[in-house]
């Protein structure tokens, strides 16, 4: 009886483990699929804005940057505590960098994006 009050707990923190292990794979890949969906946005909307260039405010080329910047701020929500340096966190760089043209919070976020292993182009 006493080896099975010793084993039983034993193989109980095994299997506990175990999952954690597993949840935390699920996690990790989870967050690599968040990092790239993000940074697959930012890419979209610098390739964007590049494009639209000098443009009037009101074209069609600024609605379509908006949106894009609507998907990028959906992909980063997740994401939105991470540390980028500076004292910033990805969503405060992120919304720099779209909202006013910060190029400090965009050098900040393509880092973030080249650190995670996912290409976006400098400002």
């Amino acid at each position: 009886m006493q080896l099975i009050r010793t084993i039983v707990p034993a193989l109980t923190l095994i299997a506990v483990t175990a999952g954690c292990s597993s949840s935390d794979g699920k996690s990790e890949q989870r967050l690599t699929e968040q990092r790239e969906s993000y940074c697959t946005e930012l890419g979209a909307w610098q390739k964007t804005r590049d494009a639209v260039g000098e443009e009037t405010a009101e074209s069609a080329g600024f609605d379509e940057v908006g949106a894009i910047v609507d998907d990028a701020f959906l992909a980063m929500e997740p994401l939105r505590d991470e540390a980028v340096g500076g004292g910033r966190t990805l969503g405060e760089a992120t919304v720099a960098a779209m909202k006013s043209s910060d190029g400090e919070a965009l050098g900040r976020v393509v880092k973030y994006c080249q650190d995670a292993g996912f290409e976006a182009q400098a400002g």
